[in-house]
């Protein structure tokens, strides 16, 4: 789904940009992509992706170690 329409961003972009750095701000997803925010509307919704990829890392790890055990 497209997340930005001034860059033609897609959550997917934001997901593998996330995933890739481990950039946490929304500035640091833009500057991954190699765009710059424009009217802003995205800001929200990139962010909100960031936060669910981090807590998707976070529960991986937890299972990680919960099966090592």
């Amino acid at each position: 789904m497209i997340v930005c329409s001034c860059n033609v961003l897609t959550d997917q972009d934001v997901r593998s940009a996330v995933e890739a750095e481990r950039t946490r701000s929304t500035s640091q997803v833009y500057n991954r992509l190699g765009c710059n925010p424009k009217c802003g509307r995205c800001v929200v919704t990139i962010r909100r992706l960031t936060d669910e990829e981090f807590g998707r890392a976070r529960s991986a790890k937890a299972c990680t170690r919960l099966s090592q055990l």
